[in-house]
């Protein structure tokens, strides 16, 4: 069966929603651990993949896949898991 099987239904679309054969072997033996990735906001590309660097008094540093390094606060704990993010002092 190839890997287009059932879908050709998504016209010109197909090749983006589902990833190679060998690009999915790729990804899965690729190194990750998600206290280090993270996605950070971008205004050209909506998001960016990045790696957080350092993490200090409450503000961490990210350095994107394209070399640029940001650094963004921290919400305090007591706003872990609140249900109402319009509580959240920063939004990133």
């Amino acid at each position: 069966m190839s890997r287009d099987a059932g879908m050709e239904i998504f016209g010109e679309a197909a090749p983006y929603l589902r990833k190679s054969e060998k690009e999915r072997i790729e990804a899965q033996n690729q190194p990750f651990d998600a206290k280090t990735y993270c996605f950070v906001a971008d205004p050209e590309v909506e998001y960016t993949r990045g790696r957080i660097k350092a993490a200090q008094d409450g503000k961490i540093t990210v350095e994107t896949e394209d070399g640029r390094v940001n650094v963004y606060a921290m919400n305090p704990p007591k706003f872990d898991r609140v249900e109402d993010v319009a509580m959240l002092t920063h939004l990133h």
